[in-house]
């Protein structure tokens, strides 16, 4: 399904009705909006696994600008402050308010984008393997990326120049090396590389619009309290785990629930998927 959103039409796909009956009455289940990772990719690679979610909530999924199956719009409004816009004003058209919004990797910086900018109308936030500052950790990032992929680990994706290539050129290929990880998970559990926009064509978003919120800007940003779960892995070389420690440590202790996977890297839920699904499963229904 497509809907008219700032000009651009977005792809959304719809999982579990709204409305469920509860003895003699209907019972109203939340929203959750998930919004996917790349740049470049779409929301198929999230199915079926949040499909175990559809009993406690309706599940959106939503295929950002310039990405999968909706239109690309100007590249000059590929940017987080345009794709976080986008969320607010695709709920408004159809009708969603509180939303718990999740967003995984790239994803979870456009949550951090539109929550930011619209700091009231989120219920409750899922960040999953992101973070709320380009640049940050580079030192760690190389050391994982050097360590999975460098020493020639079976199965890691190639990274550009090797473990003995100079860090500034090992640094401008982790963006490649990030997109080669995707892909090959992707491979790997035999669904092939996402439909939708070819990665190529998102390399523009990597040097011009993926710089998310500072993480600075997270804690005043919302007027009132919002609950927030973030979960990362610890052997995550593309967004480290110190990344979701920085946003975790920048908001409120009681409204965060941040959890590490150890053994985990940049696809938590494929890497741990029953304990990862009940951590989100509990902080939906309870927190």
């Amino acid at each position: 399904m497509q809907v008219l959103v700032n000009g651009v039409r977005l792809f959304f796909d719809v999982e579990g009705a709204k409305l469920v009956p509860d003895g003699p009455v209907m019972r109203e289940k939340p929203t959750l909006l998930l919004l996917h990772g790349g740049p470049g990719f779409d929301h198929s690679i999230y199915k079926p696994a949040y499909s175990a979610l559809a009993d406690i909530v309706q599940i959106i999924y939503l295929d950002h600008r310039g990405n999968g199956r909706s239109e690309d719009g100007p590249r000059e409004s590929w940017n987080l402050p345009q794709w976080g816009d986008d969320v607010r004003a695709f709920c408004d058209i159809l009708g969603i308010a509180s939303p718990i919004v999740l967003g995984v990797s790239f994803g979870g910086m456009v949550a951090l984008a539109y929550a930011t900018r619209h700091p009231a109308h989120p219920c409750k936030l899922v960040l999953i393997s992101t973070e709320a500052a380009g640049g940050t950790h580079l030192e760690r990032r190389v050391a994982l990326f050097e360590r999975f992929g460098g020493g020639g680990s079976a199965g890691a994706p190639p990274v550009p120049g090797g473990s003995g290539a100079p860090r500034s050129g090992f640094a401008r290929g982790l963006a490649t090396a990030g997109h080669a990880a995707v892909h090959a998970h992707s491979a790997r559990s035999g669904r092939g590389a996402p439909r939708g926009q070819p990665v190529g064509g998102a390399a523009l978003v990597h040097k011009t619009g993926r710089r998310s919120p500072h993480v600075r800007h997270v804690r005043g940003s919302s007027p009132h309290p919002m609950s927030n779960s973030i979960l990362g892995g610890e052997d995550d070389p593309i967004h480290p785990i110190e990344t979701q420690a920085d946003i975790a440590a920048a908001l409120p202790a009681h409204l965060v629930q941040f959890e590490r996977f150890p053994n985990c890297r940049h696809a938590v839920v494929p890497d741990a998927p029953e304990r990862a699904m009940a951590v989100i499963r509990n902080f939906i229904e309870h927190r």
